[in-house]
């Protein structure tokens, strides 16, 4: 199967340029607003950073159930126009403030909210979308180029808005982040209707939202991946506070070489992205593993003695992490009832961002206390826990064993006992 056989749908080639335009202002403005917050105004404190990634991820945990029913009752194409207007003119306040020279850190705080209030209901609209454009057996290949578009742009837009932030300063780069948002805005109304999936519309009610609730209950595979979501999302993705902490504190570096490596990362997230989009179905192992080996991968990382071993390291993190991330995203997308896809992504996206609030701020102590080494430390551990409760849920309830086999090539094997549950995770 072609790894891009989605860009051949027209709707869907529309979406991903404007995407990959809109992530590239998003990847700068976070970048420049990491370090304003992080250099310019703090004394290089993380815990700071990891309060703005709180309160940008947090209203996840809040709005999520709402935004998803939302999603799954209201045109999905005019909702995300609608959320892209929002955030440009958010990314237009910010700039404004810090060209004036009147932002402060609160302020940084408000505007990290409000566009957190937005993203809430973009998420699980953007996500559900997707299905709107392709048909099922296209999903997860659409859902994989969704993620190399995202991680292509942190190829770019990170380097960019370092290099921008510390030659004219972070003000610019919002402002270059508001227009982005209007390519996005112009692919939504110029794309064939005509040609848009119908999907089936939920008519508002009560029990709608528990409803959703219900479904991912009576859904143990569902369950278990959402909790592995959590414990990496929450402590093991808080990228911005590590990488900024090793830049700066640990190796004494300023915002380029920040950029530059949040950009180096991103190597490893496209690679990822283009593995997944080869798989014609995303499986539960691939959950897993890559935990395990996100989790290794931070440990390297941790280790490494200088900048350009730390930077190299960053690679298999990126990869990792974005095996991880995509297929999750595509294994929850593609198992799930279409008519209930809105309620369970934005529950899926509450969990995986909205453990931030709790995790970003922990991190960052961590960096401040003991070092920005040890705060790559709890990220490590984040991913083999994660790997260790899929071990342990295939092993409990779908009797998974490990076996010695004398005549098989690899000697040990992974066998399904008879009345597992699933024959393949």
């Amino acid at each position: 199967m072609s790894t891009f056989r989605s860009l051949g749908i027209h709707n869907y080639r529309l979406w991903f340029i404007g995407a990959l335009i809109s992530n590239i202002g998003t990847w700068m403005q976070r970048t420049a607003q990491d370090w304003l917050v992080y250099d310019i105004l703090t004394p290089q404190n993380a815990s700071a950073l990891g309060i703005v990634m709180a309160l940008q991820l947090g209203p996840q945990l809040v709005i999520a159930p709402w935004a998803g029913l939302i999603a799954d009752t209201v045109d999905r194409r005019k909702l995300l126009a609608t959320t892209q207007i929002a955030m440009a003119l958010l990314g237009i306040g910010l700039g404004l403030m810090v060209l004036l020279d009147v932002a402060v850190l609160w302020h940084v705080y408000a505007f990290a909210l409000a566009l957190g209030v937005v993203s809430a209901f973009d998420a699980p609209a953007r996500q559900a979308f997707v299905s709107d454009l392709v048909r099922d057996d296209y999903l997860p290949n659409a859902v994989a180029l969704n993620s190399a578009s995202f991680n292509g742009a942190r190829l770019i837009g990170p380097a960019v808005a370092g290099l921008l932030t510390a030659g004219v300063g972070p003000g610019w780069v919002f402002m270059i982040n508001a227009l982005t948002f209007g390519a996005m805005v112009y692919v939504l109304l110029v794309m064939r209707a005509s040609e848009l999936n119908s999907q089936p519309r939920q008519a508002p009610g009560k029990g709608r939202i528990r409803e959703g609730f219900r479904y991912v209950r009576h859904r143990p595979d569902l369950m278990i991946v959402m909790l592995a979501i959590f414990i990496v999302g929450t402590f093991g993705l808080n990228f911005a506070v590590f990488i900024a902490a090793m830049a700066r504190t640990e190796f004494g570096q300023d915002a380029g070489v920040f950029g530059v490596l949040s950009s180096v990362m991103a190597v490893g997230s496209v690679a990822g992205a283009l593995l997944s989009a080869r798989r014609e179905r995303p499986r539960l192992r691939f959950v897993f593993g890559a935990s395990a080996a996100f989790g290794l991968a931070c440990v390297l990382a941790a280790l490494a003695p200088n900048l350009w071993l730390f930077g190299l390291a960053l690679v298999p993190v990126g990869l990792f992490a974005l095996t991880l991330m995509t297929s999750a995203n595509a294994y929850v997308q593609t198992t799930t009832d279409p008519g209930m896809r809105g309620r369970v992504m934005a529950l899926y996206f509450a969990i995986f961002l909205g453990g931030t609030p709790l995790g970003a701020p922990v991190v960052g102590w961590v960096s401040d206390t003991f070092g920005p080494r040890w705060s790559l430390g709890v990220a490590a551990a984040s991913g083999l826990l994660a790997a260790a409760v899929g071990i342990y849920w295939a092993w409990r309830y779908h009797e998974v064993r490990l076996r010695y086999d004398r005549s098989a090539p690899r000697r040990l094997r992974l066998d399904h006992e008879a009345g597992a549950a699933d024959p393949s995770p």
